[in-house]
């Protein structure tokens, strides 16, 4: 048995007596908490203690962005001022009411996914889609309407010219399913009624007129849909800012 350090007082019947090996692992416990609150802080310890947090150090601004970023046009802003009523050539071209419009056919720039040249007009047939590629992998996309079964071209070929508040004139096979159109044999002048709208864009295809149109309509509730003979038309305002946009001869996809 070991003897007591002088002047320690014997214990009473009952007491515990504290060893060495008592003391000793309450030292070693007092020590690993007072570590571990350095760590818990971020502190490092040195020669053998407790390893250092190994932290991410990778700055955000390092971290590549998933996808393009996408430009800012002065053109494309809130549907509520792209839409709003104007006066063009004389005309009061009415407000639109776009919330009526699905959000996806709104102007709006998106990444382009075309695979085309800058300036180059895509018609995606299928998701009644227009896409004016711009430079620097954007591209403006304009929701459409299409043509009916049976009414379609697709292809490649360019813009030969545009007009403003153009002139309709209907084919003679319009006019021979449709007699109430005779009265416009000879051209419907440029107007709010005129099928045509505010714009179009005369698609040639190898020097030769192909009959199609990109357009204007007063009928902006087809947008999205597949009612037309044949023609692309967009709604009256984004026509205008489509044909602001364009320069003679730009290249035409149909797919």
């Amino acid at each position: 048995m070991r003897e007591l350090p002088q002047g320690l007082t014997p214990p009473r019947d009952g007491d515990a007596i504290e060893t060495d090996h008592h003391l000793s692992r309450r030292a070693i416990l007092s020590g690993a908490g007072a570590l571990a609150l350095l760590s818990a802080a971020g502190c490092s310890t040195s020669g053998g203690g407790l390893p250092a947090l190994e932290l991410d150090d990778v700055t955000t601004g390092s971290v590549r962005p998933i996808r393009p970023s996408i430009s800012v046009d002065k053109n494309i802003t809130s549907p509520g001022v792209m839409y709003a009523g104007l006066t063009d050539g004389g005309f009061n071209v009415p407000e639109v009411p776009y919330l009526k419009v699905k959000p996806e056919f709104r102007r709006q720039i998106v990444v382009d996914t075309t695979g085309e040249a800058p300036g180059t007009i895509v018609v995606h047939l299928k998701e009644r889609m227009l896409y004016l590629v711009q430079p620097g992998g954007d591209a403006i996309r304009y929701g459409v309407g299409i043509g009916k079964d049976g009414f379609r071209w697709s292809g490649r070929a360019n813009i030969q010219y545009g007009r403003e508040w153009p002139t309709w004139t209907p084919p003679p096979e319009m006019i021979a399913r449709k007699p109430e159109l005779v009265k416009w044999q000879a051209g419907q002048p440029g107007g709010l009624t005129n099928p045509l709208g505010a714009r179009a864009l005369y698609i040639y295809q190898d020097g030769k007129d192909t009959g199609y149109r990109i357009h204007g309509s007063p009928e902006w509730w087809s947008i999205g849909q597949a009612m037309s003979s044949g023609c692309v038309r967009l709604i009256n305002q984004d026509i205008i800012d489509l044909y602001s946009r364009v320069s003679k001869k730009n290249p035409v996809v149909v797919v």
